[in-house]
């Protein structure tokens, strides 16, 4: 069976979903038909689609909202400002039930060598930046489920299979489905995660490195009070992350080598609450574990290229970094607002939605910007997982330095809320946020 669309997005994850409801939301880019292309229909996809055709309301179960009691997904983001005015313009933001997201007020990084809130310690305060938050935690599977709703809300087709072949022209893009079904559309968009398949059938090569470090992830209780404030230590090993959850609890993001993940990993419940809470030097007391422990490899990876005829990649499939500082959804979601700004200039003419030089624009915009995101992130986590003694004193008095320049602060402090550098115009206003 042949079918065409405007816009063909392989990858029905957060990026793809939200790049297909932003299209059709705003209805600027001349893209009226979309396609999402899963490999696996996303829990509650079936129910969604139902609905959003016009069918009976679904159960809540199935209509893809996250089951009262169900507990958070280890997989959290830490959404900026510039993030949560995208998924608003998206219609993905007011379907995110309030329960499973968390506005964080403030941030504490240290290095193993300090302490929070003293020497070699940098602090952030929204207050302080006439802020109302510093973004949202927000769990992974809720964002998820109503970035998909969204899409298919505003018209989006979502279509299950495996992409088997593909071929890109200066006039369309067509791939093929492992069940042969075959599908054009006059753009490709690659959203397919780090292991893209479509990056790799288009020819694009990439470049970085293993970190030889694998991401503990967890959700945990302690002592203390998280005080709605992200806590981060930078250790030898690799940096540590408590992000504040809306029940109390904190997730954790724990880099350690591959041996020591193992090591880890095998403790039991009491024995991994007590060396999570000698590597988060006891800032937050005591330390409970309440699920299991997850664990994921660390990698930097970037495209070479972003763009082919008719066909252009976003997100990990373009670009994967270390989540040192929570950047790598935030970067994705950027190269959404980037693209849909870009292809506003086929309003009215959806043949010019592949167009080489509308595409070579957003390469060049969102690759130098990615890039630079890229080789700080691998340049802060060289610099604070050194033991040499210098280096050592040289990255706390750092901290402590850039804690006494105040518009050196808030340039770091917007540029992480996204507020800062080459924002998309469609974020820049106060319209699109809460």
């Amino acid at each position: 069976m042949s079918r065409d669309f405007d816009v063909l997005i392989v990858g029905a994850g957060a990026i793809g979903t939200t790049m297909a409801a932003l299209l059709l939301a705003r209805g600027q880019t001349g893209a009226g038909r979309v396609a999402l292309i899963a490999e696996r229909m996303p829990g509650g996809a079936a129910s969604m689609a139902a609905a959003s055709a016009g069918a009976a309301s679904p159960s809540a179960a199935s209509a893809g909202v996250v089951p009262a009691g169900a507990d958070w997904d280890l997989r959290v983001f830490a959404l900026s400002r510039a993030s949560q005015r995208l998924l608003r313009l998206a219609g993905a933001w007011p379907l995110l039930p309030a329960q499973r997201m968390f506005a964080y007020e403030r941030m504490c990084v240290w290095d193993a060598g300090g302490a929070p809130g003293g020497a070699g310690s940098l602090s952030f305060d929204c207050a302080q930046l006439g802020e109302p938050n510093l973004g949202h935690i927000v769990d992974g599977r809720a964002l998820g489920q109503a970035c998909l709703k969204a899409a298919l809300g505003a018209g989006a087709v979502l279509i299950e299979g495996s992409v088997q072949a593909l071929r890109v022209d200066e006039s369309e893009a067509r791939i093929r489905l492992a069940d042969g079904r075959d599908l054009g559309a006059r753009l490709l968009i690659g959203a397919d995660g780090g292991d893209s398949k479509t990056r790799e059938l288009l020819g694009i090569e990439t470049a970085g490195h293993t970190y030889h470090q694998d991401a503990l992830v967890a959700h945990v209780r302690t002592a203390k009070a998280h005080e709605s404030t992200a806590w981060q230590r930078f250790l030898p090993g690799g940096p540590l992350a408590l992000l504040p959850l809306a029940d109390g609890r904190s997730s954790i993001v724990w880099s350690v080598a591959h041996a020591e993940a193992q090591r880890l990993r095998a403790l039991d419940a009491p024995a991994f609450g007590a060396a999570l809470e000698a590597a988060s030097d006891a800032v937050l007391g005591e330390i409970e574990l309440s699920t299991e422990v997850a664990s994921f490899a660390l990698h930097l990876k970037y495209a070479l290229d972003y763009v082919r005829p008719r066909a252009v990649l976003l997100g990990d499939a373009a670009h994967a970094v270390h989540p040192l500082a929570g950047q790598g959804l935030n970067l994705g979601l950027l190269d959404c607002a980037s693209l849909a700004q870009v292809l506003e200039a086929a309003r009215g003419d959806p043949a010019l939605l592949g167009e080489p030089r509308l595409l070579r624009r957003y390469e060049r915009w969102r690759k130098s910007e990615n890039l630079a995101a890229a080789a700080a992130l691998d340049g802060l986590e060289r610099l604070f997982s050194s033991s040499q003694p210098l280096l050592r004193r040289l990255r706390s008095a750092g901290l402590g330095a850039v804690g006494r320049l105040p518009l050196l602060k808030r340039e770091l402090a917007l540029r992480a809320l996204g507020l800062a550098g080459d924002v998309p115009a469609l974020l820049k206003y106060e319209d699109a946020a809460s």
